[in-house]
């Protein structure tokens, strides 16, 4: 299976540490190979490094791409984890 959708930023301040430990925490048990493609880097989401690498500010596009057995699944929960700031107050 495969899941693929562009979001935006929406933190304050961007993919800082907070959101990004959020990810990887988020994506710790998935079976799926998960990454973001943004301002053309593909990096590995499950990498806290390599989000953090990206640098990623608000309004920043990212593209979430899964593919895997659960790819849907947890392609849902990351555009809702994006959507909601990752629990941050918007």
């Amino acid at each position: 299976m495969k899941f693929i959708q562009k979001i935006k930023v929406k933190n304050k301040l961007g993919l800082h540490t907070r959101p990004a430990t959020s990810i990887v925490k988020m994506l710790q048990n998935c079976q799926s190979d998960v990454h973001f493609v943004c301002k053309n880097e593909v990096i590995n989401a499950k990498s806290i490094l390599s989000i953090l690498m990206l640098a990623a500010k608000k309004n920043t596009a990212i593209t979430i791409q899964v593919e895997g057995v659960d790819a849907e699944e947890v392609g849902v929960k990351l555009v809702e984890g994006f959507e909601t700031c990752f629990g941050e107050p918007f």
